[in-house]
């Protein structure tokens, strides 16, 4: 199951088809960066508004204009091209004014604000994002889409990466530049592949936990992740509280994000893991020996808010997903558009 498109459905197959991204204003997204600019500093946080231009593009046409290296432009995370996306980048300014930023401002990119703040916006900086997302000329039978609407508000739904963050062909990528047949220097570029390739092996866990009905379900020897952080710890057994707190969104099972170290699994979870991974065993030595370290990932993704209505021949959906976490997984269990929506 290498492509996202064939992973398992935790409600079954949606029984309705539509069509996605019929043209950018279709899917936007606004970034939730979760803290007021300073208003001092070496710094400037630059929210801006783009249409048709990616994350990286973007950052470099900001730092051509503010006369500033490439690499001291930060921003929390990337957004797509096929988009209208709203998204703060920082940059560094230290003793020099603002140059005047409405020059920056075209069809594909505008800047909404600009504000000082102490320190550079670094990957993952950002609470959240909010979606609002159109799916045009919905067709089959919509009967159960309230009743599948409401299954993703109370019980979310698999966390799976996204399809955005598998590209083309970035697993079989990577697995050619770690056997060297490929050579890929740039440093952006390999952690591009190298994350496909994680990626990867945290979909495959995580579909094998969706046919097991163990996704949003505790088993013996789970690593359990507190929402909405990255902490967790290991229940060895699963008593009442571990229970409560599962049904109440408070902590959520994990799976392995590759790396070296130890498995921190105990029991059956830490069985589970295995079997699913024993076929790629050769994908997570090649992680291990890069120096990526052993991390967790939420098997359970649970929006933050949900809200949809159906119009003149669309389906407008909105909702409020955590940092890392992608919209495809979301509609994917209520439409099929047969196509990549990306966080």
């Amino acid at each position: 199951m290498n492509a996202v498109p064939e992973l398992p459905y935790a409600y079954g197959a949606p029984s309705l088809d539509g069509v996605l991204r019929a043209r950018p204003e279709d899917f936007v997204v606004d970034e939730l960066l979760g803290f007021e600019p300073s208003g001092a500093g070496d710094h400037v946080l630059l929210q801006v508004r783009k249409r048709g231009i990616n994350t990286p593009d973007a950052a470099r046409l900001i730092a051509r204009h503010a006369a500033v290296p490439l690499r001291d432009v930060g921003y929390a995370g990337l957004k797509d091209r096929h988009a209208v996306t709203s998204q703060w980048f920082s940059v560094p300014l230290p003793g020099k004014p603002d140059p005047d930023w409405t020059l920056l401002n075209s069809e594909r990119l505008t800047v909404s604000a600009a504000r000082r703040h102490n320190r550079k916006l670094r990957r993952g900086a950002l609470t959240g994002n909010r979606f609002s997302i159109v799916v045009r000329e919905p067709r089959g039978d919509a009967a159960g889409l309230p009743a599948r609407i409401q299954s993703v508000i109370e019980g979310g739904v698999p966390n799976y990466f996204g399809e955005q963050r598998f590209g083309h062909d970035n697993v079989n990528r990577a697995r050619q530049m770690l056997a060297g047949t490929i050579q890929i220097r740039d440093r952006f570029e390999r952690g591009i592949y190298l994350s496909a390739l994680r990626s990867h092996l945290f979909n495959t866990v995580l579909a094998q936990r969706v046919i097991d009905g163990t996704w949003c379900r505790a088993v013996a020897g789970d690593v359990m992740m507190l929402d909405g952080t990255r902490s967790f710890f290991v229940a060895e057994t699963i008593d009442e509280v571990v229970l409560r707190r599962l049904a109440e969104h408070d902590i959520h099972p994990s799976g392995p994000l590759w790396g070296r170290g130890e498995l921190p699994s105990r029991a059956e979870a830490r069985g589970i893991e295995e079997t699913a991974l024993s076929p790629l065993a050769e994908d997570c030595a090649v992680l291990a020996r890069e120096g990526l370290e052993m991390e967790r990932r939420s098997l359970r993704l649970v929006p933050r808010y949900v809200a949809w209505e159906q119009g003149d021949n669309i389906l407008r959906v909105h909702f409020d997903l955590p940092a890392g976490c992608y919209a495809t997984v979301i509609l994917r269990e209520l439409i099929n558009t047969g196509a990549a929506a990306s966080a």
